[in-house]
């Protein structure tokens, strides 16, 4: 587990609020049915235009409220909610909302950014438990949220196979941040869904070849991810067990050359930037598995020395120099080291 100093706290708060109502540079995913919906980001998505594109833009809300839940006294404090404040009006909600249900757009940013909205909704709802004023921007962002969910949950059961990618089509990360979502509303009826469909896409599966990772423009781990969100829906000996089939030639020995941190050849490039991002995303990734296991587990030693390496690569690599990375990057650093799990 990573010490999250207040130095480094401001610094990622600096690269958020740099961005959240950055419009450009911006790479929209958007159907156009006519001339009239060609327009600029402010107009098309009125809360969630910045940050280079639509799920940066919600997932860098989610660390502006993250870090300022953290650390309340800190003087980026009020400037993050300043900044929630301004996006999250119930009128710019209402654009938003409009824009997802326009003709279409039923695919719109699934699962990732969906995803990554219940998880801003989520944090909103933990949040205003102490700060009454927040709860008013949760109350603003639900009908999103409701669409959100609709249309996850809609989906999931219609969705044969699991999408086994290490970008944002992938399957098992939007799970995780699903039911973590899931659990912290109690909204059991959607839970029970989420643990269906992740025993039925992954229940089975055994002998992964990790060898085969990552692929060149990977932020998530396939095989990583997938366990995560098993250990989600798996009591202790269940995930030991399953975890044993799928990858069983984890170490014993506490080594931690088994699954090297990678190395973005240019962090200027857009794809090759997310090589940064994987090793943040692998470091919580590993630590969770490694929470799940029983007490001892002699895989245990491996796992965590593996993602304090990752931890440690991928935490250098958020500089701020290219933002291509930048606008994204905090978002990993903050999820990995408020331990979301």
């Amino acid at each position: 587990m990573k010490t999250f100093a207040i130095g480094l706290a401001e610094r990622l708060a600096g690269l958020a609020l740099g961005c959240v109502h950055r419009e450009y540079p911006n790479k929209i995913s958007h159907l156009l049915n006519s001339d009239a919906d060609a327009a600029t980001p402010r107009k098309l998505t009125p809360a969630f235009y910045g940050c280079y594109d639509w799920h940066s833009a919600v997932h860098t809300h989610w660390l502006l409220a993250r870090l300022a839940r953290t650390f309340p006294d800190a003087t980026f404090a009020v400037l993050a909610g300043k900044a929630l404040e301004q996006s999250l009006t119930a009128a710019n909600i209402a654009g938003e909302t409009t824009y997802l249900k326009g003709e279409g757009r039923i695919s719109f940013e699934r699962p990732y950014g969906l995803a990554w909205l219940l998880k801003l909704n989520l944090e909103l709802h933990e949040w205003s438990k102490h700060d009454l004023w927040v709860g008013e921007l949760a109350a603003n962002l639900q009908p999103l949220e409701n669409e959100a969910k609709d249309r996850l949950s809609t989906w999931l059961p219609r969705l044969a196979y699991p999408v086994r990618s290490g970008e944002h089509s992938q399957t098992a990360f939007a799970l995780s941040l699903m039911i973590d979502y899931a659990v912290g509303q109690t909204d059991w009826d959607f839970l029970e869904l989420l643990r269906r469909r992740a025993i039925h896409f992954y229940g089975d599966d055994e002998n992964y070849p990790l060898a085969y990772e990552p692929s060149g423009e990977d932020f998530l781990s396939p095989s990583l991810a997938e366990a995560d969100a098993m250990r989600r829906v798996l009591s202790t000996a269940e995930f030991s067990n399953w975890l044993g089939r799928f990858l069983p030639r984890l170490p014993t020995n506490g080594a931690n050359d088994w699954l090297q941190p990678v190395e973005s050849p240019d962090p200027s490039d857009p794809k090759f930037s997310h090589l940064d991002g994987l090793n943040l995303s692998r470091a919580w990734m590993l630590e969770g598995i490694a929470s799940a296991l029983p007490p001892r587990d002699l895989r245990m030693p491996a796992l965590l020395a593996c993602a304090s390496a990752h931890a440690d690569a991928g935490l250098r690599a958020v500089s701020g120099e290219h933002y291509v990375g930048s606008h994204w990057l905090g978002s990993f650093a903050v999820y990995l080291l408020t331990q979301q799990r």
